[in-house]
């Protein structure tokens, strides 16, 4: 692992089986990484209420001066349709939304967040990467190389886990 960047994490907790959170520190600036994955749409409702729970825990446990990017698969369909969520809605997405991505626009609402595709391009790209890592290049490049880093650092220190997929995943 690049020594550099494993300098960079200062903690590594994993919350729950769904929810894991790495904190890096890059010059004056703290970003935490949430690795979230909601329950599937198929799962117990009380699951989905955990799990939501457990999100706005950790989100009211950053503090307001750190910065927050959430990774991960939050099994819902957002659609394309922005009306009523301008604000967190970037206008990507396909089709309609459903239930769930309803309550992933509701959640980035709640939490000032805003809902992006990682594949930037142009000058969205350029101000992603100056403003997140404070470095010049090619933002996937960027981005595949530090998941990696977060991924291999968090399984050194809690460990590895893996569950089964269900057979007919519907998200």
């Amino acid at each position: 692992m690049d020594e550099e960047m494993k300098r960079r994490i200062v903690e590594v907790a994993r919350k729950s089986d769904r929810i894991m959170v790495v904190k890096l520190i890059f010059e004056e600036k703290v970003l935490n990484v949430i690795s979230a994955y909601a329950p599937q749409v198929e799962c117990d409702e009380i699951d989905m209420e955990v799990f939501c729970r457990e999100m706005d825990e950790e989100m009211q446990g950053v503090p307001g001066n750190e910065d927050v990017v959430i990774g991960g698969d939050m099994n819902g369909h957002i659609g394309n349709e922005r009306r009523g969520y301008e604000r967190v809605h970037g206008g990507y997405g396909f089709s309609g939304k459903n239930e769930a991505g309803e309550r992933i626009l509701d959640f980035a609402v709640s939490q000032d967040l805003a809902i992006r595709w990682w594949k930037l391009k142009g000058d969205n790209e350029e101000e992603f990467v100056k403003t997140v890592w404070n470095v010049e290049g090619d933002i996937n490049y960027v981005w595949n190389r530090f998941a990696s880093y977060v991924t291999n650092t968090a399984k050194e220190i809690v460990g590895d886990s893996r569950s089964r997929m269900p057979e007919n995943k519907e998200t």
